[in-house]
């Protein structure tokens, strides 16, 4: 809010408003009004002033900051873990002065209208000085992730969670102690402890489809996923199913369920799917591809026509949550299948 003499202007997205007069020598303020918004370009360099001051007036009248600790939080766009009118003359110094941008830009989004400019400054301001609507808690992905050896994946944000676009390939836990690589069928059948494997024990699967990984290894206490990402549970992969429309019902159920939601997760076409790979879109921009697993007997079977996926939650003593798609149909399937299988991880960050 400004005080000009008689008049108590306030800032929105639309534009300025005068509230009306202070006192009565002023009737007709309406007027006054209007002719602020036909001057709406020299009011933003007020805007750039007031934004400058509330800065100058945070330091020293110790005003409460929101404090979330949350990696790529709304808003904070100058990356100090807090959301303060700092982040707003942040970004009104990069949109109108050509200051540094945000890092990720997204991060400057307050109002997550996929724009960052002027909007997301006075909706911070809204939000730090007169209670208005917070940003959200989770604004954007890195664009990569890195694992301990040096493996790099895509990301994606669908709906409020940030996946890995790529199955995982590391052979290290997070704290540097090597996960066994194991060739022999049978010694993998015996196992009880993490363990990786290529599909059919060809490097070049790899490079395309990622690791094959026991759950021995997902549930390990060292960590698979790289640090600040987590192996995701089977009620965060419930997460996404409903956020691309699958209904609460269908996503309790057991086996083959959905309407689509698995087309909408696996790549298209045919280049890694077997042909028909039915009702594949890949709208959701996760790029589901068909690794194939390795059976509690220690076989290979199903590359190029289903993707296996491990969750973080178990359900028996020998037995683990975990989702499978398949060439042949655009659903997804829920199940608990033996804790000694084969199956491709991917990772979500925390």
């Amino acid at each position: 809010m400004l005080i000009f003499d008689h008049f108590i202007v306030y800032l929105t997205i639309e534009g300025v408003h005068a509230m009306g007069p202070t006192d009565s020598s002023f009737a007709n303020w309406n007027i006054f009004e209007s002719y602020l918004n036909l001057y709406w370009r020299d009011i933003v360099m007020q805007r750039i002033f007031y934004l400058i001051a509330l800065a100058v007036m945070t330091a020293f009248m110790g005003l409460a900051m929101t404090d979330l600790h949350a990696d790529y939080l709304c808003g904070d766009a100058n990356t100090d873990d807090m959301l303060n009118v700092s982040d707003a003359v942040f970004i009104i110094n990069h949109v109108f002065i050509g200051g540094a941008a945000p890092d990720p830009a997204c991060i400057g989004n307050a109002n997550e209208d996929a724009a960052l400019n002027v909007s997301d400054a006075v909706f911070i301001i809204n939000h730090v000085f007169i209670g208005g609507p917070a940003p959200g808690a989770y604004c954007c992905c890195p664009s990569t992730v890195m694992d301990y050896d040096g493996n790099v994946y895509q990301t994606v944000r669908i709906g409020d969670q940030c996946w890995m676009m790529e199955n995982l390939k590391v052979t290290h836990y997070r704290n540097g102690d090597a996960i066994p690589g194991v060739k022999d069928g049978g010694v993998w059948a015996g196992l009880t402890t993490g363990a990786w494997c290529n599909y059919n024990n060809n490097i070049a699967n790899t490079d395309v489809y990622g690791r094959i990984y026991n759950w021995h290894a997902v549930n390990d206490s060292r960590n698979i996923a790289p640090a600040g990402w987590h192996v995701p549970s089977d009620t965060e992969w419930k997460q996404l199913e409903m956020y691309l429309g699958m209904t609460q019902a269908d996503a309790d159920a057991y086996g083959w369920r959905g309407k689509g939601q698995g087309g909408m997760l696996k790549e298209a076409g045919t280049v890694h799917w077997q042909d028909p790979n039915t009702g594949a879109t890949n709208s959701s921009g996760f790029t589901a591809l068909p690794g194939g697993c390795r059976s509690e007997f220690g076989d290979f079977i199903n590359i190029y026509s289903f993707a296996y996926f491990w969750t973080s939650t178990g359900y028996a003593s020998n037995v683990a949550w975990c989702r499978s798609l398949y060439s042949g149909t655009a659903d997804i399937a829920r199940y608990h299948n033996y804790r000694e299988i084969g199956y491709s991880v991917r990772c979500v960050k925390d």
